[in-house]
């Protein structure tokens, strides 16, 4: 099964998320894949999935990149250059042809703009696979997490859950209510918690699908 992973908003460790979940499955026998379809700003992600997906070219795993820190959008219009949609659903497609397990990183948070009328959001939705939310344990993420589940379910789409990233070692005792309270309110499981500096994580939720 393939999933989209996007978070509450940019440096929640998406990269980082998927980093860890792509080595984990291949190191249990997945063939699993990254993709970032855009990238702005260095592209440091990028070549993190790459590694993490068996050396796959930077170029397949991620075929946008904008040198301007911004929403591609702006970033686009700032550099002159077009963007394509169906590039990156060209570019999704054809990995999820090669390989078992495929997971989508977006840029940002949910509704991230693309193109003018085009943002992360219409990419999942063209994409039509489960979307994980990536959850900064902290402070401040209850509200954030309710409001990106609620979108996505709006729209009709698959909440597949929440992935809460702790950021630090010592949690504080809003991070600890953080655990079942997100999920209670925001309406969906709890699929995992990555552990500061973690190195491996549970992904039977993906296998199982």
């Amino acid at each position: 099964m393939n999933f989209f992973i996007t978070g509450t908003d940019t440096g929640v460790g998406k990269t980082y998320v998927t980093k860890v979940l792509l080595e984990s499955l291949r190191a249990d026998g997945y063939d699993a894949v990254g993709y970032k379809p855009v990238a702005c700003g260095d592209r440091d992600d990028a070549y993190i999935l790459a590694a993490a997906s068996g050396d796959l070219p930077v170029e397949e795993v991620n075929p946008l990149w904008l040198a301007t820190p911004a929403a591609p959008w702006v970033a686009a219009k700032l550099e002159n250059r077009s963007i394509f949609p169906q590039d990156l659903i060209d570019g999704y497609r054809k990995l999820a042809d090669e390989h078992e397990i495929v997971l989508v990183e977006g840029a940002g948070g949910w509704e991230v703009p693309i193109t003018e009328n085009f943002s992360m959001s219409d990419l999942a939705a063209a994409l039509n696979i489960p979307v994980c939310v990536v959850v900064a344990n902290r402070l401040g993420a209850i509200n954030h997490s309710v409001l990106t589940c609620k979108a996505i379910q709006a729209r009709g789409i698959t909440l597949a859950g929440i992935i809460l990233n702790h950021l630090v070692d010592e949690l504080d005792i809003p991070m600890i209510a953080n655990k079942s309270t997100i999920p209670a309110l925001a309406k969906t499981p709890l699929l995992c918690e990555i552990i500061h500096q973690q190195d491996w994580v549970d992904h039977d939720w993906i296998t199982e699908q």
